[in-house]
């Protein structure tokens, strides 16, 4: 699985929100800065070459729909950064949220009854 640019990302989340589209549906639902029709479909197309998209053509319009999951993409993206900032450590990851105060006590209780829960029906 290819790295998505910031952009493609962006479109990507559209894309899994819409579940299939054209680019004009594509273009209405970008918030920020509009690119111009054809740089949007510039970089829907970018998508298809790496394999993230797909589309049925209706003669020369194409409706483009999601090839991989946001689940799987999510699942890639985090083992990555995980890798690559945390040193493979998810107790890194962990702790870096608790000294931004980016999790609290009760979450982190939650995280652990969910672990114990996992690990007892292992057993």
């Amino acid at each position: 699985m290819q790295k998505l640019t910031n952009k493609e990302e962006e479109i990507m989340h559209i894309l899994w929100k819409l579940e299939k589209a054209f680019v004009k549906d594509v273009l209405a639902e970008i918030d920020t800065e509009k690119p111009h029709y054809n740089t949007l479909s510039t970089i829907i197309r970018n998508l298809e070459e790496k394999g993230y998209v797909g589309y049925h053509a209706y003669g020369k319009t194409h409706q483009y729909f999601p090839l991989v999951t946001k689940e799987a993409y999510k699942k890639r993206f985090m083992t990555t950064a995980i890798e690559n900032y945390f040193n493979s450590s998810y107790k890194n990851v962990v702790s870096f949220f608790a000294k931004e105060e980016k999790i609290s006590v009760d979450e982190l209780k939650e995280i652990i009854a969910l672990i114990e829960s996992k690990s007892n029906s292992k057993k």
